[in-house]
């Protein structure tokens, strides 16, 4: 029986942990009968290792999302690699530390702007530059954490990821017409890298022991990657701009 993926090329961001939620996604990409490629930034030495634990080789190529040099050559490498694209996995983060922790009234517009591009506006450049790939549609599945809340310890993070969402239906709206899907997964706390640079992050976590309807386990990130391989199927054909949450139900419960 094929996978869900069968004859789907897909590049994925973000694998920088076996515990990472786009480590999983890649796992079960290449399960379900999908051709990879990783993109890895600052360190893609370190992406190389993590991806020889993956059911099959896969290429690793650098990428830093704030550069137009790394974007403009992407889809010459991706094309020589794969000939085309059929879905973009964005995951996506980050904020420099005096943007988390509690210092959500004092950080400066420069980590803020950081932030913002880092963690929001690159989904519009990732996808752009693998538009021209990305002839015959596609999907683009994203990674959020729950933006409708302010959290303790997110501080800017929060807001970023509120610009991300909202970044994602204005994507889907233009891109429609070519067939495209854009959508995000907003996942509960899983304990991956980003979530190590977080002061607090323990605080943060520590609400779903009390609020979650399901039983959530902050070791286990495949639900989340197996919510990205969904979106990226051809199982929700006419699903966009939509956020599907992974987190255990909590975000159906006020107390």
């Amino acid at each position: 029986m094929s996978g869900i993926l069968e004859g789907k090329r897909v590049l994925i961001t973000g694998v920088l942990m076996e515990s990472s939620i786009a480590f999983h996604t890649a796992k079960l990409a290449q399960e379900q009968g999908a051709e990879i490629i990783l993109t890895a930034f600052p360190r893609p030495t370190l992406t190389e290792r993590i991806a020889k634990k993956l059911p099959k080789p896969t290429k690793v190529i650098e990428l830093d999302v704030t550069n137009d040099e790394h974007l403009g050559r992407l889809e010459e490498v991706v094309g020589q690699e794969l000939g085309g694209l059929d879905g973009v996995v964005h995951s996506i983060g980050f904020a420099p530390q005096d943007a988390l922790g509690g210092n959500f009234l004092n950080t400066p517009f420069e980590s803020v702007a950081t932030a913002m591009h880092v963690s929001a506006f690159s989904l519009k450049s990732l996808t752009m530059a693998c538009l021209p790939l990305m002839q015959n549609g596609g999907s683009v599945v994203g990674l959020t954490f729950d933006a409708q809340y302010a959290w303790p310890q997110y501080d800017w993070m929060g807001p970023a990821k509120a610009a991300l969402e909202a970044t994602s239906r204005y994507m889907a709206r233009e891109l429609g017409k070519q067939n495209i899907r854009c959508n995000l997964i907003s996942a509960g706390p899983i304990g991956s890298m980003a979530a190590k640079s977080i002061p607090g992050f323990g605080e943060l976590a520590s609400v779903w022991d009390s609020r979650s309807p399901l039983e959530w386990d902050l070791k286990d990130p495949e639900p989340a990657g197996r919510g990205v391989v969904a979106l990226l199927s051809d199982w929700f054909p006419k699903t966009t701009g939509e956020i599907i949450h992974v987190d255990g139900g909590l975000h159906a419960i006020g107390a």
